[in-house]
């Protein structure tokens, strides 16, 4: 590889290559020469910016997480508007989107990488995991406040069986994801009793 190559943001260049040698070869494929050769640039380039591999890995995951924030965002203030269900399903096919669904082996794959992610953040030991359900435990809340949803559902019980249901789902990255029905589906079965006794 050429080292004089200049990278004019090298920090987004290089989360950028390792997305997509992530999505490609998975987490066994994630080395910091596998990410300096889908950049272009010379190994040293990413050492210049991050101590180590894991403290790259730990920005990269930081970062994804936070692009979550704007679908998070959006399920909230759906709150009041169409379905609980409908919004829910849109949720969780945006929130496990194929980058999301592949960083979450990545962070059980190396200790050290879910280590530095608790010290960096509460939670941070699952991120995009935690993400999710924390978008998701807010807007089921909010729907409860509107009376949408019964008022002594348990939101906690809710957000585990829908985001850990919704990982299942998605989570086989060798296959196509799930259709909108399969979604649906998983959603509205969690949520019936909740939404019944609320008609009642």
């Amino acid at each position: 590889m050429p080292t004089g190559v200049h990278l004019r943001d090298a920090r987004q260049q290089l989360f950028d290559a390792a997305e997509r040698v992530l999505l490609r070869d998975g987490p066994n494929g994630l080395t910091s020469r596998a990410v300096t050769d889908e950049a272009g640039c010379a190994k040293g380039v990413l050492h210049r910016h991050f101590p180590d591999f894991d403290a790259f890995l730990t920005e990269l995951v930081l970062d994804r997480a936070a692009q979550l924030e704007t679908q998070a965002r959006a399920l909230h203030e759906a709150a009041g508007t169409g379905t609980v269900a409908d919004n829910i399903t849109g949720a969780l096919t945006t929130l496990f989107g194929p980058v999301p669904v592949a960083i979450i082996p990545l962070i059980t794959f190396r200790d050290e990488l879910r280590a530095r992610l608790r010290q960096a953040r509460p939670g941070g030991g699952i991120a995009i995991l935690a993400q999710v359900a924390t978008a998701v435990s807010t807007y089921l809340a909010d729907e409860r406040e509107l009376g949408r949803i019964a008022a002594d559902a348990d939101i906690e019980s809710l957000t585990l069986s829908l985001v850990g249901g919704g990982h299942l789902l998605f989570a086989d990255r060798h296959q196509d994801p799930p259709t909108t029905a399969t979604v649906h589906k998983l959603v509205t079965t969690v949520l019936a009793d909740v939404v019944q006794r609320r008609l009642l």
